[in-house]
Formats: structure tokens, C-alpha cells, sequence
């Protein structure tokens, strides 16, 4: 599947089959992380077979189910937004490897997670992966309306396809606490006050980007 056809088909998954994450998939995707830390230099790091993390004991809210595999995303809080873009890459790389993913902000067991800290730095995020008891489900979403802000009486073609990515990224507690706006062939994205808001507007600017295509439009 192309990344257009991936966003679609990614949904939020915590019910995991219990089986390891084949040789050749965790290969591929151990490469293609190792590219996307050297990009954004954030510390992005693959953990296999480790089920600690997402063991028993935790809330029922939000509860894992044979989660033993999962990232994590080392770095300064000023690399929030860079998480969430480089992160989402990952997370769609691993739909096309027929890989089921969640981003986790709070439902695992911190003490347990396996990660390399320095002074200075801390845990931005986790995404969990596996293959999906089910595919997932779609989530509610706001409207188009309300998540971006059109200078002028027309909306481009371009633009109404990059929203509608934007529409299907995922955000903490399902919040979208962002707003995109439109002058021109310019295009500018602002957080809203939200819990892990910064990551969030990186995962829809992909998004954006994705849905919009070769349109030329430019970040402001």
C-alpha cells in the first residue's frame, strides 16, 4: 500500500497476537528507524520480546493485551513536534509491513520501559506494535471546518485532501488540538492547549503533507 492508502487503513490498536514480529519485517523496520533518529536526532530505539513494559498491574483504562514490542522516543522537549513527525513516518512504514501500531502516551508501566536518558532528556513518547488482534476501528473526528482557517472564498482541491489526512491522524486522548491556515500557497499549523499538543501537530503536518502531495504549498 502506498502512504496515502496506509493512513486510511491505521487504526489504534492495544489487542495484540501473542507471536513475534517476523525476521524480515523487524529487519526492515530496524533500518528505517535508524534513519529516521539520524534525521531528526531524537533517540529513536525498537524493543523486542520485552513485555514488561506493558505487563498486568496497570489500569483498566486503556489496558495492552500481549504488547511486547514498542519504541521509544528519547530526547529534549523542544523535539516534541519532530517526535511526532518522524514517529508517525514509523508508524506508517510499519501499516505497510502489515505491522499494527498505537501511540502511547501514559497507559505502560514507565519504571519497566527500556530507554537511554542523558541530563537534559526525557521519554517524549512510546508507539506499541505487533499484529493486531482485529485492524482496529475508526475514530470520531471534528469537522473539517473546525481545524482549519481559509484565506479567501475558495478551497483548494490540494488543500481539502491534505485535510482530510489531517482528519485521520491520530492525537492524544483524540483531542486535535491544532488549526491549519490557509493564505495563498501558504500554510501555517498552530497547537491549541492539549496534552502532548506538540506531538500531535508533527503526526498531522506528516499528514498533511502525505494528503497534499506535490501541491505547491510552503510551511510558514
Amino acid at each position: 500500500m502506498n502512504l496515502n492508502e496506509a493512513i486510511i487503513a491505521r487504526h489504534s490498536v492495544r489487542k495484540y497476537q501473542d507471536k513475534p514480529i517476523e525476521a524480515e519485517a523487524a529487519e526492515n523496520l530496524q533500518e528505517f528507524i535508524k534513519d529516521k533518529a539520524e534525521k531528526s536526532g531524537i533517540k529513536i530505539t525498537l524493543q523486542l520480546n520485552e513485555p514488561e513494559a506493558f505487563g498486568s498491574g496497570m489500569a483498566t483504562y486503556g489496558k495492552f493485551e500481549n504488547c511486547k514490542n514498542y519504541i521509544t522516543f528519547v530526547g529534549k522537549k523542544e523535539d516534541e513536534e519532530k517526535c511526532g513527525y518522524y514517529g508517525e513516518q514509523i508508524v506508517l512504514h510499519a501499516q505497510q509491513l502489515g505491522l499494527n501500531t498505537c501511540w502511547v502516551a501514559l497507559t505502560y508501566n514507565k519504571s519497566k520501559i527500556v530507554y537511554d536518558a542523558e541530563k537534559g532528556e526525557k521519554l517524549l513518547i512510546v508507539i506499541a506494535l505487533g499484529y493486531g488482534q482485529t485492524q482496529g476501528h475508526p475514530r470520531a473526528t471534528k469537522p473539517m471546518q473546525e481545524l482549519c482557517k481559509i484565506k479567501g472564498d475558495e478551497t483548494p482541491d490540494w488543500f481539502k485532501k491534505a485535510m482530510e489526512a489531517v482528519m485521520l491522524a491520530p492525537t492524544a486522548i483524540n483531542q486535535q488540538k491544532f488549526v491549519f491556515y490557509l493564505d495563498g500557497n501558504n500554510v501555517e499549523a498552530k497547537t491549541l492547549l492539549g496534552f502532548y499538543a506538540k506531538i500531535d501537530l508533527g503526526i498531522a503536518k506528516l499528514h498533511f503533507e502525505i494528503g497534499a502531495g506535490d501541491a505547491p504549498f510552503n510551511w510558514v
